[in-house]
């Protein structure tokens, strides 16, 4: 998957060019890799139509409060519509970049939801989304007071000792 920028380099409006800027920049700064599609440029008129067209947010700005086509920049990953410049820089300051961008995490450290574990031949499946307490292993030799067979029978032991 590629993230695309769709940009104008022609664009007249300051704010849009900075916003382009800005875009370009923090996504230099995370290492992220993207194409840089000019809709300005001659022959890009089918790039600019697909902008305009799978854009839901228009990319307002002070200048233009309600713009009638969306305005660069808009982010896609490749055919995907990530957001406009608002959006993009919203998920930059709650640092939400790769999830904004639909980004797959390579180096995710996070437990799966479900784990699967062996245990004397028995396969026991725990959801992470359990508290822990709920998590209770079964083993064997347990009887359903939760005491297993050997700790009953040295209870019993220690009684009848006591006894004597």
């Amino acid at each position: 998957m590629v993230v695309k920028v769709y940009i104008s380099g022609i664009s007249g409006n300051k704010e849009v060019k900075k916003r382009q800027q800005r875009v370009l920049l923090i996504l230099d700064s995370k290492n992220i890799k993207y194409d840089v599609v000019d809709i300005a440029e001659p022959g890009s008129e089918e790039q600019k139509d697909f902008m305009q067209n799978n854009s839901t947010s228009l990319g307002a700005t002070i200048g233009d409060p309600n713009p009638r086509h969306p305005l660069p920049p808009q982010i896609f990953n490749d055919d995907i519509y990530c957001g406009d410049y608002d959006q993009f820089d919203m998920a930059n300051e709650i640092d939400e970049m790769d999830k904004f961008l639909k980004l797959e995490t390579s180096g995710d450290n996070s437990k799966p939801e479900t784990e699967h574990k062996m245990e004397n031949g028995n396969a026991e499946i725990s959801s992470n989304k359990e508290k822990p307490e709920e998590n209770v292993e079964i083993t064997e030799n347990e009887v359903p007071n939760g005491e297993s067979e050997i700790a009953q029978e040295e209870h019993q032991d220690n009684e009848t000792a006591q006894e004597s």
